[in-house]
């Protein structure tokens, strides 16, 4: 079966980095875009980033410039670095694979990963 696991969140201070991973299996990643969404209490779940299988990528205009997504299909793993870190970016990351395919969408999430930014 598919499992998108997301590793690396952790509280860490304003201004801060953090690095998160997320490890795909039971599917064939390197035709899949991949994202990260996150979500925050009381709101909505919202894209962050995306990269499609071409290596194309996309940002939210509130992380451009400090976020960065990255794929590496010989380990199956998108990551997302995250960098001048501040409150506002504090929720529940998850990792999101998906593809169109015969007309039918497939999305595949992963379980998520907390982030907490706080001094």
């Amino acid at each position: 079966q598919v499992q998108l696991v997301e590793s690396g969140g952790g509280l860490v201070h304003p201004g801060g980095s953090l690095s998160l991973s997320c490890a795909a299996s039971g599917i064939i990643f390197s035709i899949y875009d991949m994202a990260w969404y996150r979500q925050a209490p009381g709101n909505q779940r919202e894209s962050v980033a995306v990269i499609t299988s071409g290596g194309s990528t996309n940002y939210a205009d509130s992380v451009k410039g400090r976020f960065t997504i990255s794929r590496d299909n010989a380990k199956n793993t998108v990551y997302l670095q995250m960098n001048s870190l501040n409150p506002e970016d504090t929720a529940v990351y998850y990792c999101k694979a998906g593809r169109i395919l015969g007309g039918y969408v497939y999305n595949y999430w992963g379980q998520g990963t907390q982030v907490t930014v706080s001094s």
